[in-house]
């Protein structure tokens, strides 16, 4: 079984832990048992001895904690870690029918390029730089190897350096060592040499061992070409590596959508206001024998209103008139004859 220097501090830690439990464990037994002794010098001596246990423990437990604080760092100062990853062998292809030899052609010059390339970190991005510890100079990363997946100890499962779509996540793993706890570090992704996505963040890990960055993306976001990630300490570039994606990606399914349609509504046509009809009175008086005749005219309304699906209700207006006669009688003359 293969340990790096951090999974055996913890071991380290977790083993005088329990020991100092077991040493406390023990110390308390003796206390009881000095409880129930009546002799004064046996009893003593036994109390000594807690009190020793009790001693010891705290040592393991103190020794414990400096381990699990110091004992990584100090490793690493005598045993320098190498930044490097195992690569995975390829197949050996199949020898080919050797051709028949051709003219040696006169080489030409090698143009040397006068300056080397090196990654710069983006104004914008060091800008928003959260920390506030100062990167270790001397922090080393080795060459990053990619693949779909990593395993439990953060190493790359069939590492290629070219992806056939459907693709959603491509893992970048590496080996680092003397980084500093709280310092800012960068992975840069670029695709054909234009930045597609970034993450800076704190660094949270270890001084040493395995690391890994990440790009995920929409399967339909992953267009075939040369993507790169760029690693920085700080502002300071510590290692690049790039890989292809071949194919063409998804298409993603639009999502239909419902649209309510709101439906019409009937609005009432007001009708207009029916006018009011005189009354006409006449009086009759005859000279001898006086009737009066009085006629009045009401009229009675009913407007009733039905409204239907037509563009304008409709309006029945009924008048009643009814005639009454007043006939007013005369004193009677009466003759009288005197015999």
């Amino acid at each position: 079984m293969n340990l790096d220097i951090e999974t055996t501090v913890r071991v380290i830690f977790l083993l005088l832990l329990a020991a100092g439990a077991g040493i406390i464990f023990s110390a308390v037994r003796a206390f009881r048992e000095a409880s129930r002794l009546r002799f004064f010098l046996k009893r003593r001596e036994i109390l000594t001895r807690a009190w020793q246990l009790v001693l010891f423990a705290m040592l393991t437990i103190g020794a414990a904690f400096l381990i699990n604080r110091y004992g990584e760092p100090a490793t690493y100062q005598i045993f320098e870690p190498s930044p490097t990853i195992t690569l995975t062998p390829t197949v050996t292809q199949t020898a080919t029918v050797t051709l028949s030899p051709t003219p040696t052609l006169i080489p030409t010059e090698t143009i040397t390029p006068e300056f080397t390339y090196t990654p710069v970190m983006p104004a914008v991005i060091s800008e928003d730089f959260t920390s506030e510890v100062t990167p270790n100079p001397e922090a080393r990363f080795s060459p990053v190897e990619f693949a779909r997946r990593l395993n439990g100890v953060l190493q790359p499962i069939d590492p290629s350096v070219t992806f056939n779509q459907p693709i959603t996540t491509i893992y970048g793993a590496f080996t680092y060592a003397n980084m500093t706890v709280g310092a800012q570090w960068t992975s840069l992704w670029f695709r054909d040499g234009e930045l597609i996505t970034y993450e800076s963040i704190e660094w949270n890990g270890a001084s040493g061992g395995y690391g890994f960055a990440d790009l995920i993306l929409p399967a339909e976001e992953w267009e075939p070409g040369i993507y790169e990630v760029q690693i920085f300490v700080g502002e300071t570039w510590k290692t690049t590596g790039s890989f292809e994606v071949a194919g063409v990606p998804p298409t993603a399914t639009p999502t239909p959508t419902l649209t309510e349609t709101a439906t019409p509504t009937e609005t009432p046509v007001p009708t207009g206001t029916p006018q009011p009809t005189a009354t006409l009175t006449r009086t009759n008086t005859p000279v001898s024998n006086t009737a009066t005749a009085t006629l009045t005219t009401q009229p009675t309304r009913t407007s009733t209103l039905a409204p239907t699906n037509t563009s304008a209700p409709t309006a029945t207006q009924t008048a009643t008139r009814t005639p009454t006669i007043t006939l007013t009688p005369q004193p009677t003359r009466r003759s009288t004859f005197f015999r």
